[in-house]
């Protein structure tokens, strides 16, 4: 038989006030209810735990003993309900999001702050992996949430449409294409565009922007878009460039040309999760906030394009 929570605190309370009656009052009990439990957990223990007069009360060695390591329980058995607690909260505790790479960058340095003012209690721990790798994570527990982009296969999880992600053509000074303000499917059919390297999800939705009319540079793969805009800087070629790392200062102080695609198709930036996981109102939660921060980069990049 082990002690119970309830007969530690009655310990715990007579070992700081050394007095029966003051240890009954702290712990809102009677003071022989208090007496009875510490007499059943002497029992159960099988030894004296404190010496009883009518003056006064002497813990013995082994109840010091006892009674520290008893607060050590106890507060651990208190840190335990208030994890519980948080978890049970909503958007509080632990929650592990992954994220890809052309999205990370870009758009976590407005969502954190934002988290941290609505949901102070809420500890965010983040995952930048491939899209393959964050479904994996998210298929075997390692993460709770993921950010990703599609079109992807995520029939086996619960998703969230947050937002459309279009396209800037981003090539250097001198291309056919610089002077234009906005350029269509038909002025870049046959274009060979430099993108991400192979398992960057990104390259096929690059592809993808004007179906069956691009094509890609076979010379060239890049492990991210910095890799990309400095290659394109170079006048080696071009590349597409999703709206939002355009949005957040990727091409800025660059000499190249940003040139918008408003009739490509875009990518959707979409959150998914497990479809059993418990958490779905906080992810629900957590994809206002997201929307909320792509918002708040879309209109600072306004303001810096109205300068």
């Amino acid at each position: 038989m082990l002690p119970s929570l309830r007969q530690l605190t009655f310990l715990v309370a007579l070992s700081d006030e050394l007095h029966f009656s003051n240890a009954a009052k702290r712990c809102n009990v009677t003071q022989s209810t208090l007496s009875a439990g510490l007499k059943e957990l002497e029992t159960i223990l099988g030894v004296t735990l404190a010496e009883r007069s009518k003056r006064s009360v002497i813990m013995t060695p082994i109840g010091r003993k006892i009674a520290d390591r008893s607060r050590r329980l106890l507060a651990e058995a208190e840190e335990l309900v208030e994890m519980a607690n948080m978890e049970s909260d909503a958007m509080a505790g632990d929650l592990h999001l992954g994220v890809i790479p052309t999205i990370g960058p870009f758009l976590l340095p407005r969502l954190r702050p934002i988290l941290r003012d609505v949901y102070p209690r809420l500890r965010l721990y983040l995952r930048e992996e491939l899209t393959e790798q964050l479904l994996e994570g998210l298929k075997h527990g390692r993460l709770d949430v993921a950010l990703v982009a599609l079109p992807h296969d995520v029939a086996d999880f619960e998703s969230l449409e947050l937002f459309e992600d279009g396209y800037h053509l981003v090539a250097p000074p001198d291309h056919v294409m610089s002077e234009r303000e906005i350029v269509d499917g038909a002025f870049l059919k046959g274009e060979s565009l430099m993108l991400l390297e192979r398992g960057h999800c990104l390259q096929q939705h690059a592809l993808s922007a004007f179906p069956g009319l691009l094509n890609k540079d076979s010379e060239f793969d890049a492990t991210s878009l910095p890799t990309l805009l400095a290659m394109v800087e170079e006048g080696l070629g071009s590349t597409l460039i999703p709206d939002m790392a355009i949005d957040a200062g990727l091409t800025r102080g660059h000499e190249v040309v940003k040139v918008p695609l408003p009739s490509s198709l875009p990518r959707k930036i979409t959150l998914v999760w497990r479809k059993t996981s418990t958490r779905k109102e906080d992810f629900r939660a957590l994809g206002n906030l997201i929307i909320e921060a792509r918002q708040s980069l879309f209109k600072q990049a306004m303001k810096a394009r109205q300068r």
